[in-house]
This record gives C-alpha cells, structure tokens and sequence, in this order.
C-alpha cells in the first residue's frame, strides 16, 4: 500500500530525517516508534504531503505520489490525523465529522458507521468539540478522518497530551477499527508499549534514521528496545 525510499526531510538547513525507507502492505498495522525528537512526525508530515522541504519517492497502492499535497492524497485515500488534532472547537462533534468527508456529499450510513465504531461520539454528537476530553477529541480526529473511506491512515502520535488510562482507550478504540474496517495504518508513536500492542511490525527511528525493525513481537522481546523504551531490562 505504501512504499517510502530515501525520505529526507530538512528544515532550513537542518536535516531531520535521513534517508528513511519503509514499506507497510496493505491491511497491516507499521508503528514509526521512537523518542520525542527522532523524526517520526516530519516523516508522517512529509509522507501526507505537508512538508515541501523533502527528497526521496513515495507510493501509494503503486502510484507515484511524491510532490503532491496533503489535498490531492487525501483524494487518493491517503488521510493524515495530526497529534494537535486540529478540530473546529466551536462545531459540535457531528459537525466536525461531516467535514471529514468534503468536498463529497457527506454520506450518513458512513456517519452511522463512524459513530458506531466509536460509541462515545453518539453521546456527545451535538456538543462543541472543544469541551470534549482529550481521548474523546482523538476518537472524533480519527472518525472525520474515517468519513474520508482512507485506504491507508496516518496517525501521528494519538497519545500526545493524554493520561495512562486514555491512552488505553484510544489504542482499545483502534484496535476495534482496525478489526472492523480491515483498514491500513502507519501509526508514529513514542509511547511504544501502545503501538507494538496495535502493530503488526515497527521501526525504531533514532536521530531521523532507523535502527531497528521488525515484528511487533520481536522488537517487544529485543533487549535494547526492551531498554531504551519499555524500562525493563
């Protein structure tokens, strides 16, 4: 579904990601894992087409999609959900959703479809977004994303600004989507417990380049992940 060679993404003159490949097949679930500061959101950035100081090649489903803006990949079912979330605070929730699918007509057994996948939003559909907890605003960022039918969805760190018990929900909440939709998601994430429990394979990006990859399982049991993320030795 995705295919990434030689990414590099610089600031200025800066450069923050080095060269990054990867590959995530359709319907599988690849983690970007790393600490705060490795690269792993101007690599997603850069993949959704957000990020104009880059080089390399990206494909989509075989399409060469390099160059192009976040708008025409998201037509081409590419869908970002960045960490900020970036909600219309003062639309209710339903609101915030419908956009999700423009310029198309907004389709209401999708809508239906959204809610149901997470029920919280039912509760709180006609209520502003911006008196929405932190958990509940990333179900509503990953649903307006959702009414977009994504073939592959980006998420960039879900966990950002959420406690221990929020977090647990959310990840339960995409892994009741990822059964639900056979969707594909690229997932980037410093809590890496979260991720490798979502995962079917990871790479650890350090310093914009990658160290490590393989199975979630494996990377779970390898001692240096073990060490420099899990806090167990």
């Amino acid at each position: 579904m995705l295919t990434v060679e030689g990414l590099r993404v610089a600031y200025g003159d800066i450069e923050v990601v080095h060269g990054l490949d990867l590959e995530v097949a359709a319907g599988e679930a690849v983690a970007l894992i790393g600490s705060n500061g490795a690269g792993k959101t101007a690599a997603l950035r850069a993949v959704a087409g957000l990020e104009p100081g880059c080089s390399g090649r990206v494909r989509l489903a075989g399409e060469e999609i390099t160059g192009l803006p976040a708008h025409a990949l998201a037509r081409r079912g590419l869908v970002y959900v960045p960490a900020e979330r970036r909600l219309f605070g003062a639309m209710t929730v339903r609101e915030n959703l419908v956009l999700g699918a423009h310029p198309e007509r907004p389709d209401r057994d999708r809508l239906a479809r959204v809610v149901e996948l997470f029920p919280r939003l039912a509760e709180r559909r006609s209520q502003p977004a911006g008196t929405l907890s932190g958990g509940e605003q990333q179900m509503v960022a990953v649903g307006r994303a959702l009414m977009r039918r994504p073939r592959l969805l980006l998420l960039d760190e879900p966990s950002t600004g959420l406690a221990p018990v929020l977090v647990e929900q959310v990840y339960a909440a995409f892994a009741r989507l990822r059964e639900a939709e056979a969707l594909t998601v690229l997932v980037a994430e410093q809590q890496v417990p979260a991720a490798l429990q979502l995962a079917d394979r990871a790479y650890v990006l350090e310093d914009g380049r990658i160290q490590l990859t393989g199975t979630a399982d494996e990377l779970t049991d390898d001692p240096r992940v073990r060490r420099a993320y899990l806090g167990l030795t």
